[in-house]
């Protein structure tokens, strides 16, 4: 891909801010917008690019449009209306976003952009607040296979691996997949740090013992420490996991699937949202079962 190829970065957040970072260090021709213009000050402060005061502006002319916002309504405020993508997008542009929505506004995105000539790619992405610094983000696509091929340079900035799922909204089912086997595995974590501390156990051997057998998790060896202690700031907020979990719990719905482990653990993140703790980490389900002190 040139590098003289224009990219649009719609969303400046924990991911997308050193996203898009990435993006400009591979010397691509870098459009940021952020709701807050502060954000896009910054981005430009740090990085090479320009930055617009619309979505629409950021997107126009623009070879390729990344988004990466909140939720289904806060890709829809940057798609729709007269300051939207939809509106100034071009016949050949691809629209990549790595925003975690539902399935069903990533199939309506692909049909809207596909009858103005473009390409879509629903493309969440996996490795928290560090993967995106670090440039190891997991990259789970829907769409077709020439949207997905067309996106590969873009992905290889910022991603350590990448898989085209199926159609659209295939990523996004996939992300609800990584979604609720992370749910599970913080709350047996949880749980069994408990009964750790509670035993008087020193969690820094317990977790070296149980990284060697079938317990091993990601979350095992990033977190159990920090849980331990107490620290629950490390970026991907209780706010997006509820919101994620709401998703998974749509879709499983609509296909007459009941999820009782998912359903009951974003029960448990609404409690931590109503005590306050709606912007720590995920890994803060310990909190509801040993107080800080305790730890």
């Amino acid at each position: 891909m040139p590098k003289h190829t224009k990219i649009a970065f719609i969303g400046l957040g924990v991911m997308g801010f050193p996203m898009a970072g990435h993006l400009s260090k591979a010397e691509f021709s870098v459009t940021v917008y952020n709701r807050s213009p502060a954000k896009a000050e910054l981005w430009q402060q740090t990085y090479r690019g320009e930055r617009q005061s619309t979505p629409g502006l950021a997107a126009a002319g623009a070879d390729i449009v990344l988004v990466c916002v909140g939720n289904d309504e806060d890709v829809r405020s940057v798609f729709y209306g007269e300051e939207g993508i939809l509106a100034v997008i071009q016949p050949g542009t691809l629209v990549i976003d790595h925003t975690t929505t539902s399935a069903d506004l990533a199939r309506e995105l692909s049909q809207a952009v596909a009858e103005l000539g473009g390409q879509f790619l629903d493309a969440p992405v996996s490795g928290g607040q560090a993967g995106a610094v670090n440039g190891q983000l997991s990259i789970m696509a829907g769409g077709t296979e020439s949207a997905f091929v067309a996106a590969l340079p873009i992905f290889g900035t910022y991603g350590k691996g990448w898989q085209l799922l199926g159609p659209a909204g295939s990523g996004q089912l996939c992300k609800m997949v990584n979604q609720l086997c992370i749910a599970g595995i913080l709350q047996g974590l949880s749980e069994g740090l408990a009964l750790a501390l509670a035993s008087g156990l020193d969690i820094g051997t317990v977790q070296k013992v149980l990284a060697g057998g079938a317990a091993q998790s990601w979350q095992l060896e990033n977190r159990a420490l920090t849980m331990a202690r107490g620290e629950y700031d490390f970026g991907f907020a209780i706010d997006w996991m509820v919101k994620d979990l709401g998703y998974c719990l749509d879709e499983a719905g609509s296909k007459g699937l009941a999820l009782p482990v998912a359903a009951q653990v974003q029960g448990f993140y609404q409690e931590l949202q109503a005590d306050g703790q709606n912007r720590c980490d995920t890994s803060a389900l310990l909190s509801r079962l040993v107080k800080p002190s305790e730890s």
